[in-house]
């Protein structure tokens, strides 16, 4: 299937961003074999400070198709403002950009964040090599520091990360508008990760709707009503 970027630089970069963290699969799978054969994962997913330095130099990227699906949906809502929370080396944020670049909107803008200074440090450099950075705001430190002023209504939010997951939809769910769309990596697969999760996301005072999309490990897409 034909890539709806259409942008021979940036698929360039993402071919090899992505080929890079598909190359880390089997060496992460086999980290996490062994933390669980030795009982040492935390039961709610938490990282500890091995598991932050494992993954220090790991893309974890966004498989390509959900990327492509995020960018189908940002540019099917026109969307203006997005927030990602788990930038890691920026490759979905590459496809948000992408998308709030070709709706031509006025200040468009993707608000990401990453608590590793050197993954964003390479983010970045990514960024400047799809001459995408203009659309792209990334802050450094913890999200629930760094997503506490998303500047105005959000339109979509790709939440990739795991461990914090409610919190960062906490914190940007004042700010979703009516029909905002908000998707949510591996909830089929790591489901016991997210149960606070889908039960904020189902509480109908919070005022959403929300379903599984089938994509490989379940990619929750959520609607605020």
């Amino acid at each position: 299937m034909a890539s709806p970027l259409r942008d021979p630089t940036l698929e360039a970069l993402l071919g090899r961003l992505h080929a890079q963290s598909d190359a880390q699969i089997d060496e992460t799978d086999a980290y996490y074999e062994r933390r669980k054969r030795e009982g040492t994962l935390d039961e709610h997913g938490r990282f500890d400070d091995e598991m932050h330095h494992f993954f220090a130099n790991k893309l974890v990227a966004l498989d390509r198709a959900k990327a492509e699906f995020c960018y189908q949906l940002c540019r099917a809502l026109r969307a203006a403002r997005v927030v990602e929370a788990g930038t890691s080396f920026g490759v979905s944020t590459l496809y948000l950009a992408a998308a709030v670049r070709d709706n031509r909107v006025e200040n468009g803008v993707v608000i990401g964040t990453e608590h590793e200074p050197k993954k964003a440090e390479i983010a970045r450099a990514n960024f400047a090599e799809a001459d995408l950075g203009g659309f792209i705001d990334l802050r450094e430190g913890d999200l629930r520091e760094t997503l506490r002023d998303v500047g105005g209504p959000v339109d979509f939010m790709l939440v990739d990360i795991w461990d914090v997951a409610l919190p960062a939809l906490q914190l940007v769910a004042p700010s979703l508008r009516e029909g905002a769309i908000v998707v949510c990596d591996n909830t089929a697969e790591d489901a016991n990760e997210y149960v606070d999760y889908f039960a904020f996301v189902n509480d109908p005072q919070n005022r959403f709707r929300t379903m599984t999309v089938p994509f490989a490990g379940g990619f929750e897409l959520t609607v605020r009503i």
